[in-house]
């Protein structure tokens, strides 16, 4: 049953088989790993703490109002003990090489893991389905599920479950499947038998810090979201600082450049569910002057069951105007510009007129606009069974990057 519901006890039940069998049902609904972890996280809320202090969550307020529900499992659900916490693959097979994107300035780049459904509308019935078919088993029980839905650390309770280790760029790493997966979890009172956490494996490397494009990633470790291109065009809701604005190259939505840097990711898997393998609407590979040519109902339209439908138009033409003012200088690139110079938003009119001033000084021979920084020392972009990389994080799945 789900937390705060009535009071109920489980009937006697083999924990050890249950626990077989949940690994069982779990890829029955298209999970591709779980694991369970205790409730104790250690010195990680501590970490937490400290880089909120810091200042490093930016303008994400959330991430301070609830960082003490993040170590207190119990709070959400009262009584419980254990973590069921659950891997989906999403890498989409069918997209454009993300290299070959990023090294293309008048097109757009797009996070991968945005290119299909929203993550939440798949994930979270699965989720439920899971807890159901425990249910049915076990009788009754306590438990939530949680897809990005609430303050749960998952890199840290999916490190714990064995599903991978904390990589230096903070996200999820998993030996046979890079980081190009969702998390999701399920808190329970059911004492189930855990499994074993892994050893990391990033060693000496550093590919990830040196890929960042903006050195967001401070330190092994440590990420500040401030500097970050993922946040800066999806969690930020106002002008993206100047300084920042040539770094960002193409990138509209998310950033995947620490992912594709990493030899981890020469593993990930291509998605098996149909609704990330296929791409929508040529957002792996669309040109930036037709995407800044949609109108909010066209954006609401074509992004309707969209991950990047919660950004709303405004910071999508703020983006892309971004990207606009960092691509070479064209007529049709300066006309797109312009046909966006007097929009009703004041936030996008500003971030217009400096890309306009960018490609003015780039004609009158005294500067020219900066493309996508190109992504050196990669690995092959991409797992073996497809083209290009993606990440398990813009983000949503930094919310314990400490």
């Amino acid at each position: 049953m789900q937390a705060g519901s009535d009071a109920a006890t489980p009937r006697a039940v083999d924990l050890d088989a249950l626990g077989d069998r949940i690994a069982v049902w779990a890829r029955e609904l298209g999970f591709d790993a779980i694991g369970v972890a205790d409730v104790d996280l250690g010195d990680a809320p501590q970490r937490l703490a400290d880089w909120i202090a810091a200042g490093r969550h930016g303008t994400m307020d959330y991430m301070a109002r609830h960082a003490a529900l993040r170590a207190a499992p119990g709070e959400l659900v009262p009584g419980a003990v254990r973590v069921i916490s659950a891997r989906f693959d999403y890498w989409p097979s069918a997209s454009r090489d993300a290299r070959a994107v990023l090294d293309d300035p008048d097109r757009a780049y797009v996070s991968r893991y945005a290119l299909g459904r929203d993550y939440h509308k798949v994930l979270r019935p699965r989720l439920q389905a899971l807890a159901a078919r425990i249910e049915a088993e076990a009788g009754p029980f306590g438990y939530r599920v949680f897809c990005d839905s609430a303050p749960v650390m998952e890199v840290a309770f999916g490190a714990k479950a064995g599903l991978g280790w904390r990589g230096k760029h903070t996200l999820l790493l998993s030996r046979d499947a890079g980081s190009a997966f969702f998390l999701g979890e399920i808190y329970t009172d059911l004492p189930l038998p855990l499994t074993k956490s892994v050893d990391a494996h990033c060693g000496t490397c550093r590919a990830c810090l040196d890929a960042c494009p903006t050195g967001a990633i401070v330190a092994p470790y440590e990420l500040d979201a401030r500097r970050c291109i993922s946040y800066l065009t999806i969690e930020l809701d106002g002008a993206i600082p100047e300084a920042l604005r040539p770094l960002v190259g193409n990138r509209i939505y998310g950033c995947d450049d620490c992912q594709l840097a990493c030899p981890w990711n020469r593993y990930a898997h291509a998605a098996a569910h149909p609704d990330f393998a296929t791409v929508r609407h040529g957002l792996d590979d669309a040109a930036l002057p037709e995407l800044f040519a949609w109108t909010r109902d066209e954006f609401d339209a074509r992004m309707a069951g969209s991950a990047i439908r919660r950004i709303g138009h405004e910071r999508w033409l703020r983006n892309i105007a971004v990207a606009l003012g960092n691509a070479p200088s064209s007529p049709t690139i300066v006309g797109a510009l312009h046909s966006r110079a007097d929009d009703p938003s004041a936030l996008v009119r500003e971030h217009v007129a400096w890309a306009l001033a960018r490609h003015h000084a780039a004609t009158s021979g005294r500067t020219t606009p900066s493309a996508a920084r190109p992504v050196t020392g990669m690995p092959r972009a991409g797992p073996p069974s497809a083209t290009g990389r993606a990440a398990n994080g813009a983000p949503r799945k930094r919310d314990d990057v400490a």
